[in-house]
């Protein structure tokens, strides 16, 4: 992940990252998860052992910030994060995060959070509601075995935490999404995707696959998942979209406009 030209600390992501968030912007750069299929390592060309820790904050994130911030003010969706969890276990108890948020709100910028730290996050939910409409909180949900969940993602909230977060955002009027991403199992997101509307959880969510770890996807039929998760959240009205490599794995399911399109903040 390249940072943009004429950017330091909020950078343009280059690649399949694009995909996600027209900005991005990281915080820390470890990560207490501990998810098995977590690329950052690889990325960072760092060794799981020294990524796999209790982060402290970026060197002078926060006093960059401020600085860009002041000679432009981003207009577009800003995500926190792509390496690490801003709402992971860190050494400040995410007292950047919320710092930064609130940099982010005073000027005005437009902000997507995805996260897996569970009820960590909302210590700052009085801060989220102050956006209005120019924030989405978002959970990654992989499992709702809550075995396997601790199995893959070990230092993360269970999915029961989750779901119940993104409740208490989504009955204080804040815009929430899950990230359906990686699947490793289809039967678990199917039970997820059935989860989240019964709770009336979720405005948005974002399906997507798992890509190259262990030939998992290589014994996935991506055309019968999707066609279930579709069969499943068409009729409940809510805002799907359907993420590009599992539009790839699956090219005969015909998919609506709005299926395949990214909300407003990643409009190309």
């Amino acid at each position: 992940m390249e940072e943009g030209r004429n950017m330091t600390v909020i950078y343009v992501p280059k690649g399949k990252a694009r995909e996600y968030s027209p900005l991005a912007l990281n915080l820390y750069l470890q990560c207490s998860h501990k998810c098995k299929y977590c690329y950052a390592p690889s990325a960072m060309q760092r060794k799981r052992e020294n990524y796999f820790n209790i982060p402290s904050p970026r060197k002078n994130v926060l006093v960059n910030l401020e600085k860009e911030i002041k000679k432009k003010r981003p207009k577009e969706q800003v995500l926190l994060s792509f390496i690490g969890d801003v709402y992971c276990e860190t050494e400040d108890e995410n007292k950047t995060t919320t710092k930064a948020l609130e940099m982010l709100l005073e000027n005005k910028a437009p902000v997507a959070i995805l996260t897996k730290g569970g009820y960590r996050c909302l210590k700052d939910i009085e801060l989220f509601k102050k956006f209005g409409d120019h924030i989405q909180l978002g959970a990654t949900l992989t499992f709702l075995d809550e075995a396997k969940s601790f199995e893959w993602e070990p230092g993360a909230a269970s999915p029961n935490e989750r779901i119940e977060t993104l409740k208490i955002l989504h009955d204080e009027n804040i815009k929430t999404f899950v990230s359906l991403e990686p699947v490793i199992e289809p039967a678990e997101t199917l039970k997820l995707i059935e989860k989240t509307l019964e709770v009336d959880c979720v405005d948005i969510y974002k399906i997507g696959k798992i890509n190259n770890y262990g030939g998992i996807d290589k014994n996935i039929d991506w055309t019968e998942f999707l066609t279930k998760c579709l069969s499943i959240l068409r009729p409940s009205g809510k805002q799907i979209y359907i993420k590009h490599d599992l539009r790839l794995a699956a090219p005969s399911v015909k998919l609506y406009g709005n299926e395949v399109l990214p909300d407003e903040h990643n409009a190309e």
